[in-house]
């Protein structure tokens, strides 16, 4: 089925790149965005999330998680849509597909590069690629609360790295998060950082995400979204990091016994808009489209609150065990990472921008 939907939308793409060759002013590009978008609409009128009927409208775009329908990605994703088909009218509209069936994050970032996807979710970690100003979300330890957080993301320092691959093809349209990720695995409670040597774990593909567990002794293993409960299931790693929604809308507590709540990363999810096909919209739907974004981003914080708190509920209920690791062991196990990252050279954290996020941080202290 993935396939299929890839190629509808791959040949989609490809249509619209030979009308838009044809044509010679502005107006030809914009009728081959909106003609591109009517396809892939169509491609995608089974999507659980439709926001509404794409054959209707003039613009019917798709959007891609790896994340589950239930995930307040793809909760967020769906709100936007209604709300930027109230704002249109219907002209407008945006279809979301949740469990990776576009693709991986890298698949989706490069899609919106492609024309195959209009709209997308993902974490930071595979943004490096593009710009190092997304990797200070990436130190461990930077963020002791989800107010510190969303201080940075909120805050001027945050719009600009949002907007840092405006030029790339990926406009930032809103920082939608999936909280502080925790450690899961099969061989025990982890309580102090010691307890992971030896013990493989399932990342991004983030070199400092990778240093992190490292540096603990544990065995780094990086691994699409879409390939992780098989191989915790069949035991080709014992362990994985992610937040609670992420947790329980995968339905791990099937394939993991511990959940230790060690809160080592806080993990932003900037929602993107492919830069050409926004281009060719006029103005008018592209304010619609980002007042949506905008507007959406408190409901679907508010969904990760409300799933840090049942889900976790769920993951015991379910048979896993929680415990609540002292921070500081960790931390301090850490501080090589920021002596290895933090310093003005290709893939680290420019140390002006650190300062910039740590003064916002300090303005809120953890009670």
């Amino acid at each position: 089925m993935k396939k299929r939907i890839l190629s509808v939308l791959m040949a989609a793409t490809l249509a619209a790149a030979v009308f838009a060759g044809c044509g010679s002013n502005g107006s030809g590009s914009a009728g081959s965005a909106a003609s591109g978008s009517a396809a892939s609409g169509s491609a995608a009128s089974g999507s659980a999330g439709s926001a509404g009927s794409a054959a209707d409208s003039e613009y019917a775009m798709i959007s891609g998680t790896t994340t589950p329908d239930a995930h307040p990605y793809n909760l967020g994703l769906v709100k936007m849509g209604e709300l930027i088909k109230e704002k249109t009218n219907g002209a407008v509209t945006l279809d979301v597909f949740g469990n990776s069936q576009l693709g991986g994050e890298r698949d989706l970032i490069e899609g919106l590069q492609l024309g195959s996807v209009q709209v997308t979710c993902v974490s930071t970690a595979p943004l490096s690629g593009f710009t190092d100003m997304f990797l200070v979300f990436d130190l461990p330890f930077i963020f002791e609360t989800t107010e510190q957080a969303r201080a940075v993301m909120d805050s001027e320092i945050g719009q600009e790295i949002l907007h840092s691959v405006d030029e790339q093809g990926l406009v930032g349209l809103a920082w939608f998060e999936n909280g502080f990720r925790n450690v899961t695995n099969n061989v025990k409670p982890i309580a102090v950082p010691e307890d992971l040597k030896g013990i493989k774990i399932r990342t991004m593909e983030n070199q400092i995400h990778m240093e992190a567990f490292k540096v603990m002794g544990a065995d780094p293993t990086p691994m699409a979204m879409g390939d992780v409960f098989t191989a915790l299931q069949q035991g080709t790693i014992d362990a994985e990091e992610n937040p609670v929604p992420i947790v329980e809308t995968n339905k791990f507590y099937e394939v993991q016994k511990y959940i230790s709540m060690t809160g080592h990363l806080f993990s932003p999810a900037p929602v993107f808009i492919a830069k050409d096909y926004f281009d060719a919209m006029p103005a008018e739907y592209q304010s619609a489209i980002t007042e949506a974004a905008a507007e959406a981003t408190p409901y679907q914080r508010e969904q990760i609150d409300e799933q840090n708190v049942s889900g976790l509920q769920s993951l015991q209920d379910n048979g896993m065990e929680v415990n609540e690791p002292e921070k500081a062991p960790f931390q301090d196990a850490t501080k090589t990472v920021y002596d290895q990252y933090v310093k003005d050279e290709a893939g680290c954290v420019s140390p002006d921008l650190y300062s910039k996020v740590e003064e916002i941080i300090a303005q809120h202290p953890a009670q």
